[in-house]
């Protein structure tokens, strides 16, 4: 085993904490006299330097990665790394490595970070999480030796026999070291802390701030008063532990933990990630299932569905447009086309005109999504409509309706409604070929279906005399100058 070399690449962590290339060489593991003990050598394969010394110290917590990796901290401020050419070289060094410490090569690390952590070390460990967040560099360092499952698990452990004992002190620093552990801002802990069997426990510790006189009750909270509902019944297992993760770590990072200072808003990037990624992950997963997504249409436009009902479908496809936001432009794209095809548009056109004013609200939200996308392809709709409808029911005319009746004393739906209207009727965003000019098409069906439900209001006003004097309702008056200032500079023709 002594002579044995292996190609390898030596790495050192920089303050920035990035990892700068120190050459490539073979390494070797062999006893060192000068240094008392195995040792691990690196010699440049170009000219035979010496790259890397390192004596093998049965105290420091080596870590195997990704099957050609091993990374370890020798002294405050100076941690190292070999990526091995191949899988075979890093399992024999580690080998060597777990055969000096007496540890099992099967496991990826060879230290527990803190040995024995019971009851009445908590306050030490929560002064080693605190005091390393101002340091990059011992932050890594603790992130490392944290990354062992079993070791956030034996915290929360801790967790439930101090909660057990009521013992507030212990609760105190298990609150101090689980956020802390959280700033570490480390994906694969989040994984841990995440999952479904340690989540609640991790909420459990945040409701413990020292700060508090009692604790709060967020897992009362979610697990009684905001348990999810499935509108329709959710058949995939990892989709609907997807859905209850998120919208807990969601409620992590915008309830429990306190705003962050300046100094603290880096360390929780990677949190703000991992809720990315999961709504990234949901979206495509309900995207791929289009057996839920026609029952959610089918129910949504159902006459005999209950108004309860249809509020938490349309409140569903609301949130899942708003997830939708978080795709990359070409799955967003193939994300709407879905929605149109399985008929959103038809969907909005009758919910959009139900007296329940929270699906008004939440239709109207959904729209906005879809007109923000493409508003050719509402505009391609709304056109094919006089051909199976009256103008009354036409959705460009609900939408009108809906604007001109809001009862918002601050016309909040009406002016949002006005916006929408507004980019649809703009010709700057209309699109022009040699054989269909929208423009034109759409301007006609404008003025030919929608015009006379725009100006009725204000027709009707001006025909009344008690309103020669040109006493014209402030709402209707507004709706139709802004709206006339899109339209005035244009010509159907």
């Amino acid at each position: 085993m002594s002579d044995t070399r292996r190609r390898v690449k030596v790495y050192t962590l920089n303050e920035e904490r990035q990892w700068d290339d120190r050459g490539t060489g073979h390494v070797s593991s062999t006893f060192v006299e000068r240094l008392k003990g195995t040792s691990l050598l690196v010699r440049a394969e170009s000219d035979g330097s010496l790259l890397l010394e390192s004596k093998i110290s049965p105290n420091t917590a080596y870590q195997k990665q990704q099957d050609t990796l091993i990374v370890w901290s020798e002294a405050d401020n100076y941690d190292l790394a070999l990526s091995f050419q191949e899988k075979a070289g890093c399992d024999e060094i580690w080998e060597k490595i777990c055969q000096v410490q007496g540890k099992d090569p099967a496991l990826d690390i060879t230290q527990d970070p803190i040995d024995e952590s019971e009851e009445d070390r908590l306050e030490e460990i929560a002064d080693l999480v605190t005091s390393v967040l101002s340091s990059p560099i011992r932050r890594e360092k603790l992130a490392l030796a944290l990354m062992s499952e079993a070791y956030i698990k034996k915290l929360l452990g801790l967790f439930r026999v101090c909660e057990d004992l009521d013992n507030r002190e212990g609760l105190h620093h298990l609150y101090e070291i689980i956020r802390g552990v959280l700033f570490l801002n480390k994906a694969a802990l989040f994984e841990v802390m995440f999952s479904d069997d340690s989540i609640m426990d991790v909420v459990g510790c945040l409701e413990y701030d020292p700060a508090m006189v009692q604790p709060k009750r967020h897992r009362e909270f979610l697990t009684k008063t905001a348990k999810f509902k499935e509108v329709i019944p959710i058949t995939d297992s990892e989709l609907r532990q997807k859905i209850h993760q998120t919208y807990r770590v969601q409620y992590i990072q915008d309830i429990i933990l306190p705003t962050p200072s300046v100094f603290e808003d880096n360390f929780l990037s990677t949190l703000t990630s991992f809720i990315f990624f999961n709504k990234v992950e949901i979206v495509s997963m309900l995207q791929d299932d289009e057996k839920f997504l026609t029952e959610v249409f089918a129910q949504l436009t159902d006459e005999a569905t209950e108004d309860s009902k249809r509020r938490e479908l349309v409140n569903f496809v609301k949130e899942f447009c708003a997830f939708s936001q978080t795709l990359q432009p070409q799955n967003r794209d193939a994300f709407f086309k879905t929605l149109a095809n399985l008929g959103i548009l038809p969907a909005l056109e009758i919910v959009m005109g139900m007296d329940d004013l929270q699906v008004r609200a939440a239709a109207t939200d959904i729209f906005s999504y879809l007109v923000e996308f493409s508003p050719s392809m509402v505009r391609e709709f709304v056109m094919q409509e006089p051909q199976q409808t009256d103008d009354d029911v036409l959705l460009i005319n609900v939408v009108i309706k809906q604007m001109i009746c809001d009862s918002d004393p601050e016309l909040g739906g009406a002016v949002q409604l006005m916006g929408l209207l507004r980019t649809l009727i703009d010709p700057e965003n209309m699109l022009a070929s040699t054989n269909k000019t929208e423009k034109t098409e759409f301007l006609s069906f404008f003025y030919k279906y929608c015009m006379h439900v725009l100006t009725a209001p204000l027709l009707a006003n001006t025909a009344h005399e008690k309103n020669s004097k040109g006493k014209i309702v402030e709402m209707e008056w507004i709706y139709f100058k802004l709206l006339a200032d899109e339209i005035k500079p244009t010509s159907p023709l």
